[in-house]
Parts: structure tokens; sequence; C-alpha cells
């Protein structure tokens, strides 16, 4: 056995290891979960803290070890405010439902493998990985698939190109792609490939999904694409940075972390049944029994969906519909009753309490999922359009600086840094001036693609400006994201662009603040000074990273 082959066997063992732990780190998380709970209904809790603080000093050691740096760090600090409470103070009600909260996040910490933070800088990767979108694209106008072949590749896509239907079904037997893209009509033969579709049955059979591109923009061809399950229609002329965008959001929706519902039952038996149905389908389910801990559970589960009985022994549900409705960040908030009640006018009068649909019991289980998946879906896709920029999928201005003042409080509780990225593209009026304004939209979304695909899903990412963006990094100090950034800087240099036959690169210059270099007390202050630290950056030669100092 070579060492090549030794390696590679080695790495499929830890992986192997890995991938045991993060099978039985959902079991852990929920225990420990049950045990902080049970905590509030405990006259001396010191037992249960003492098995809490063992479980919690076991994960501090083992998460960094698989992979989860994240969920290490935040279990030691819950295991050391144990052992401040176990050696002086007992916690109080309300410590004890703070606490709660908090346990509650390390499950959502577990879905985290980033980078570690402060410890070592985080591991850069280029840009030709194994694990790029894989896409097929249809297309039999070869001057077009050309275009297309080069200009989603700049985005970072392994693109395989079949000139006609049959070919892609023929590779279908032995490959698969990420997602297919196909030409409506293909020419000399005039083949209509949503007609032909359903005679080739292993394209039918493929799992990815399926984006038409299209000249027609007729409503039965829509239509026809529509019950072939088709998730995009784009049409020609192809605007890519647009095309990208929705092979994005596809790809982004199939990875999204699971729903949080949050379900109000006082039937005990019917709610257990709920959610194992729920959570057998992959969803996050939360049950209440205590109404009166609505506010409080609601504010550390943060679920998308609440499923509510309209009748409980205490409170009814447009009770505590009215009560969330009251709270300006819950003013959106999915509510739907589940409940027995078949009268319709008592069904309208409850709607106009602050809830957003009825579903009557019984409910299949099919039925249950299948209507809370699709308003979970609908309320994030309302979300996205509301704070997500068009172009880029990614945060608009307003949002992106909200989240830095999020992050800044987080960061001064727990003391741990927190550092801002400010990119800038440039020479851009140059770019838009030599090139056109499409071929500017699509080096935009080429810097958003590659800041998606590098970072972490805990790091928050914005587009700042028309050419700016700005990318928040909690629990990072100023040398790792300064390594982090100028790899993705040095990456962005290497990406070629496009124009008939006219090629291209271009360059980033950054700025970055981390709150370990200096005190701030605003969101605001720390972004003038990633602010101050690009135009440093730009005005000392550009394609440069600087970060801001005493």
């Amino acid at each position: 056995m070579n060492e090549n082959e030794h390696s590679q066997r080695i790495q499929i063992r830890l992986l192997a290891l890995r991938e045991d732990y993060l099978k039985r780190l959902p079991e852990e998380l929920a225990e420990m979960r049950r045990l902080a709970t049970q905590l509030l209904q405990e006259d001396k809790p010191a037992g249960t803290l003492g098995i809490l603080q063992h479980r919690l000093h076991k994960l501090a050691g083992s998460g960094g070890t698989f992979g989860l740096p994240e969920l290490s760090g935040y279990a030691r600090r819950l295991e050391q405010q144990i052992h401040l409470w176990l050696d002086k103070l007992p916690p109080s009600q309300v410590e004890l439902t703070a606490f709660i909260g908090e346990i509650g996040t390390l499950a959502e910490l577990n879905m985290h493998t980033g980078y570690p933070g402060a410890d070592q800088p985080p591991p850069s990767r280029p840009l030709a990985q194994q694990d790029m979108i894989h896409l097929w694209l249809v297309e039999d106008d070869r001057l077009l698939a050309r275009q297309l072949v080069d200009q989603l590749t700049s985005f970072g896509y392994r693109v395989t190109h079949f000139c006609q239907l049959a070919e892609a079904d023929q590779a279908s037997a032995h490959d698969s792609p990420d997602i297919l893209l196909l030409d409506v009509m293909l020419e000399p033969e005039g083949i209509n490939t949503t007609e032909q579709m359903t005679l080739l049955p292993r394209l039918m059979a493929l799992s990815c999904p399926l984006i038409f591109i299209s000249a027609r923009d007729d409503f039965p061809s829509r239509v026809r694409a529509a019950q072939l399950g088709a998730e995009g229609y784009v049409l020609k002329p192809i605007e890519v940075p647009r095309l990208v965008n929705r092979i994005s959001r596809i790809m982004e929706n199939r990875a999204s972390p699971p729903e949080r519902v949050l379900l109000v039952e006082d039937d005990q038996l019917l709610a257990d049944h709920y959610r194992l149905v729920l959570e057998y389908a992959g969803m996050a389910v939360e049950v209440l029994q205590q109404p009166e801990q609505i506010a409080e559970t609601v504010f550390s589960f943060r679920p998308e969906l609440i499923l509510m009985d309209l009748y409980m022994p205490d409170y009814s549900g447009p009770d505590l519909a009215g009560v969330l409705r009251q709270y300006d960040n819950w003013a959106g908030l999915p509510i739907v009753y589940l409940s027995a009640e078949t009268d319709l006018g008592r069904q309208i009068q409850a709607l106009r309490s602050g809830a957003d649909d009825f579903l009557t019991k019984p409910i299949s289980d099919a039925q249950l999922v299948a209507a809370v998946r699709v308003r979970v879906n609908r309320a994030r896709e309302l979300m996205a359009q509301i704070n997500q920029d068009s172009l880029t999928g990614l945060l608009k201005h307003a949002t992106i600086k909200e989240a830095v003042d999020i992050a800044l409080t987080r960061a001064l509780r727990d003391g741990h840094p927190v550092t801002l990225a400010m990119l800038d593209i440039d020479h851009f009026k140059r770019i838009n001036d030599n090139h056109g304004h499409a071929t500017g939209d699509m080096v935009i979304s080429a810097v958003a693609m590659l800041l998606r695909q590098r970072l972490r899903r805990t790091d928050i990412i914005g587009r700042y400006g028309g050419e700016e963006f700005l990318v928040v990094l909690p629990r990072c100090d100023a040398a790792s994201a300064h390594h982090l950034m100028d790899e993705i800087r040095k990456d962005f240099a290497q990406v070629r662009f496009s124009k008939g036959d006219t090629g291209f690169t271009c360059t980033l210059s950054l700025g970055l603040a981390c709150t370990a270099a200096f005190p701030v007390d605003t969101g605001a202050e720390l972004l003038a000074r990633a602010d101050r630290a690009l135009y440093q950056a730009k005005n000392t030669g550009r394609n440069q990273t600087r970060t801001a100092t005493q």
C-alpha cells in the first residue's frame, strides 16, 4: 500500500468516525434539552445541574475534535455557567429560562461545521473543488452553449454540455447532475423537449431540479414546464446573473435547515403523535403545554411556524395569538390553528384574532407534513424577497447593517470577537463602460457566489452598495479573518470573465475591523473603522486587504 492509499484510508475512517458522532449528537442534544427543561420543575436543581455539567464537559471536549468548534466553545461556556451556580448562588427562574434557550441553541450550532475561530486560521480551499455544483446543459446552439458554459464556469459551476436530449439520456445511465438545464426547442429537428422528456424515463427519473431555457413566453409552454416539475423557466436572451441567482436559490432551498415548528397542544398523546410525524419528516419540533410561557419559548426556539389548538383549558388559541401579535418581531410569524372545530363561522372568527390559517382535526400525517412544509417555505421565500438583494441573493443594505448591530451585541455579551470585512470591486465603472452593465452584473454575482461558497453558515453576507459588500464574521479574530478574506481576494483574481471573444479578470480591495483590536460601542463605529481600512487599501494600490488598527 503506497502512502497516498494509506492516507485515503485514514481519511475515510476519520470521516466515518465523524459521521457516527454526528448521528449520535442529536439524541444527546435532545436529552440535554430535556434535562434543562426539567430544572424549572425542581425545588433543588443541583443534581440535574451536575448531570448537565458533566454532559456539557464531554461535549466541549468532543465538538472541536469532530469539526464543530462553535458547538464546543458554546458548550464550554454553558458548563462554566453551571459551575458558577453550583459553587455560589443557585439560579433564579429567569436565569433558568434563559439557560434552557441557550441549550436549544446547541442544536443549531450542530449544523455549522465552519472553520475554527480565534485559535487557528480557517482552512482555505481552491475554487476548483470536488463539491462544486454539476450542471447538465442540453442546448443545440453551439455558440450560445459555449458562452453559457464559459460564464457558468466563471461562477464556480462544473458544466457538461449535450447537443441533443438523447445524449443526456444515455449519460444518465451512469451519471447524474445536480441541476438539469434544457432548451425547450432543439433544432433542426424541431424537437420539443417538454414532450420528449416523457419518452425518456431515465431522464424523468433523475431527482435533480429542472430548469427550462426558452425563447417562448407563451402560457401553454410554461404550463407544460410546470407539469414536468420545472423549478425555473428562463427566457432568451439569457441574463446569466439571474440564472445563477435562480440556481443558487434552488440549491439553497434543497440544503436549507430543518423547518422549526412550535406545537401548542394540551393533549399529550396527540402532541407526541404530531411531534413524531413532523420530526420523521426532518423538522425540528418543540411542544409547549404551558401556554403562559409562549413568549419565552418563541424567543428561545425561534419557530418558523406555530401550530396551535383552538381550545385549551386556561387560554384559547386566539388569546395566545393576540399576545404574540403584540410583539413587533413576531407580527409576521405564521400561526395556524389545528382544531376539531368545524363551524365555519367560528373558524373565521378565530382567524380574525391574528392567525393565518385553519387546519381541521383529524388530519392525515401526509397532509400535516405538506401543510407545514409549504407554509414554512412560503414564509422563507417572503422573507428572502423582503431582505435579500434580487441580483445576488445577499442581504440588502439595511438588513446587513442591522445584522452588524446584533452581532456586536452578542460579541460584547459573550466576550468573543466579531470581525467586519468590507469588499469593493476595483475599477468597477471601467468594467461597466468597457463590457456593459450585464457583464458588470455577472461580476457582482460572481463575488457573491464566491463569498457564499467560502464562508461559514454562521457568517452573514450583504450587498452594502452597488459594487460593495459587507461580511460579518462572528467569533473570528482579526488574524483569522485576514487569512480567510485575503485567500478569497486571491481566488477572485483568478476568475476569468468573458464578453464575446474578450476575456478579462478583476480584483477586490478589502478593509477589516475587529472588536478585539479596539473598544467599540456601536455597529456604526465598527463599520466606520472597516470603511477606513477599505479606503486605505484602495488608496495604496488596490487589490489588497487592510486591517484597522489602533
